[in-house]
Parts: C-alpha cells; sequence; structure tokens
C-alpha cells in the first residue's frame, strides 16, 4: 500500500488553506494543454456507481464568452436587487467574478442521461450524480493550486442560459462555470471574509455526535 508521510500531510494541509476562489486574475495566458492537464485530473475523482457524470466544455469562442458575461451582469443585477441597506452597499462592493480577465473559462456539468454506471447507486440519491461532478471540481482546484493556478467558481449565472449559450444538451446540467488563470495575489484566508461579508467559522460549530 502507498503510504504518506508527516511532510506530505503537512504539505497537503498548507495547499487546503492556501486554496482560494479567486476573483482577480491577471490576464497572463495558461500553458499550453494546462485545462486538458487539469481535467485528467479531475477524472480521476471518485462517482457514484463509477458514473463519471462529469462533462467539461473549454469555452473559447469570444462571442460565447460575451454571452456568458451579460449572463452574469443580468444575474448579479437581480441578487442585488434582492439585498437593502448596508449589506446592499457591501455586496455591490464585492468583486464577484473574473470573467473578464482570466484567459481560461471552464463550463463544467453533470450528464444526468448517462448510461455510465447502469444506475449503481443513484436509484435513492439521484442528486450523487451531482455530488460526483463537485468531488471532480474539487480535485481540479486543489491541483490548479499546487501548480500556482487559481479558480474561481461563478455561480451567479442562470443555468437554462448557459446550457444554450454552449449549445450542450437539456440533459446536462450546469454545477459549476469556472475562471481559470493566474491570480494577482494569494492569501490564505477567503477573500469575503476581508472585505466583511461572512466570517469562516470553527469546525465544531458543524460537528454533532449522536
Amino acid at each position: 500500500m502507498v503510504t504518506f508521510d508527516e511532510q506530505f500531510r503537512r504539505q497537503l494541509r498548507e495547499l487546503l488553506i492556501w486554496r482560494r476562489d479567486v476573483r482577480r486574475f491577471r490576464t497572463d495566458p495558461l500553458p499550453d494543454g494546462a485545462l486538458e492537464r487539469l481535467i485528467d485530473i479531475a477524472c480521476l475523482s471518485p462517482s457514484v456507481g463509477l458514473s463519471q457524470p462529469w462533462r467539461f466544455v473549454i469555452v473559447e469562442d469570444p462571442v460565447r464568452r460575451s454571452a456568458v458575461i451579460d449572463d452574469f451582469r443580468a444575474c448579479n443585477a437581480d441578487a442585488l436587487a434582492s439585498y437593502s441597506g448596508d449589506r446592499a452597499a457591501r455586496y455591490a462592493a464585492l468583486k464577484l467574478a473574473g470573467l473578464e480577465e482570466a484567459p481560461g473559462h471552464l463550463a463544467v456539468f453533470a450528464d444526468k442521461a448517462s448510461e455510465i454506471g447502469h444506475g449503481l447507486g443513484r436509484a435513492t440519491m439521484p442528486e450523487t450524480v451531482e455530488y460526483s461532478v463537485v468531488a471532480a471540481i474539487c480535485s481540479m482546484w486543489l491541483a490548479a493550486r499546487a501548480e500556482g493556478i487559481g479558480l474561481g467558481w461563478v455561480s451567479i449565472l442562470n443555468p437554462v442560459r448557459i446550457n444554450e449559450i454552449l449549445d450542450v444538451p437539456s440533459s446536462q446540467k450546469l454545477v459549476a462555470y469556472l475562471c481559470v488563470g493566474y491570480p494577482q495575489m494569494e492569501l490564505d484566508h477567503p477573500e469575503l471574509e476581508r472585505e466583511g461579508w461572512e466570517n469562516r467559522h470553527h469546525s465544531r460549530e458543524f460537528t454533532t455526535r449522536r
């Protein structure tokens, strides 16, 4: 059995600490094959019934990218309108996407119609298809950070509209739209915490014994 020593475990913890949801990117291009390499790593992730439901779309076409940015702006305006007072002002001041600066755009979908895996494990919890895709994204996120590449998960989008823009089947559900590139700065704590939006809580607040 492969074993990992204490130094590796410490470095793994450091990697987790320094992983960030990046919003502020440099415009430097990614090396050739970087996105494909990260996708290869993502595909090493576990999936329910070995269904491998992840589907990746590398978004390069400027017209499609522009349409995604327009959708983000519309959805972001709607989100801002849902807040009021000081919270609205705080929201308006946040930078919530790096869509215009990041050199890489990657959309990740869950293929809910795929027959791979023959339905194993999905009858009682069909949502594990999406969970499997999230696991792949997390693997990619850590691998990217290990290379000094940042990922930004943009969730302020209309999933139906993104499917239309990228011309993917309706059976594929958008799980993540990722900005990929080199971050302008390195931080060991979330930007939303630094901006006063929310604080990170201790694990004991989320842990119960029965």
